[in-house]
């Protein structure tokens, strides 16, 4: 099953036109998804994903 960046605390959108996503965890910007660039270039999921925080729960 692919990793959904959009779900993810390390995922952020950028001011960059030509890499609008980007990846706290990896340290990297993109045009593509974090998660798709990962399995591209490792062959493997990402392994740096975490849900995000739901609105109004506290950990």
């Amino acid at each position: 099953m692919a990793v959904n960046c959009f779900k993810c605390r390390h995922f952020f959108t950028t001011w960059d036109a030509r890499h609008p996503r980007g990846c706290k965890a990896y340290g990297f910007k993109t045009q593509e998804l974090p998660s798709a660039l990962v399995k591209r270039s490792s062959g493997m999921e990402c392994l740096k994903f975490e849900p995000k925080q739901e609105e109004g729960h506290k950990r």
